[in-house]
């Protein structure tokens, strides 16, 4: 602690954001944009099926054991969802890509940003696991050596 930490202003701890919110705004937008494509609704209806899948996404995504903390939803590790509804979910969600895009560019392109800060700190968590298990190769090697070297 030096001499002038008093005057300085205290560090605070990172801001926690509730992204829940903003990424239901973004699915419903990307549902309307399909079901409007592929089913042929028009206005803010969707069709049957297509209401039930979003309503489940919905649920599931206020059940989320991550809280306000949770990951984009095709980026997560542990899915909410049945392999059924996973497979229609991320169906919707790729096959809209380039419509979303000319329709909500400002939202597709933060979207896009979120998912690879999402993708580099996997990464750079799967980076540092691997340097901790060759760490600790290179210890055992080291202590068997020096055993080797004891008993000669």
């Amino acid at each position: 602690m030096s001499i002038f930490s008093r005057f300085l202003p205290k560090k605070k701890p990172p801001e926690i954001k509730n992204n829940i919110p903003k990424e239901k705004a973004n699915i419903k937008k990307t549902f309307a944009v399909y079901c409007h494509k592929e089913h042929g609704t028009a206005g803010d209806k969707l069709c049957p099926k297509c209401t039930a899948l979003l309503a489940t996404v919905l649920m599931k995504m206020n059940r989320c054991p991550y809280g306000i903390t949770k990951p984009i939803c095709d980026r997560c590790e542990n899915p909410c969802f049945s392999k059924s509804q996973n497979v229609e979910f991320r169906k919707i969600m790729t096959a809209n890509q380039k419509s979303m895009l000319l329709r909500h560019p400002i939202m597709t392109i933060k979207h896009k940003l979120a998912s690879m800060g999402v993708d580099y700190a996997l990464k750079e968590r799967d980076k540092k696991e691997q340097q901790k298990i060759e760490a600790k190769e290179k210890a055992a090697k080291r202590r068997e050596e020096a055993r080797s070297k004891k008993k000669k």
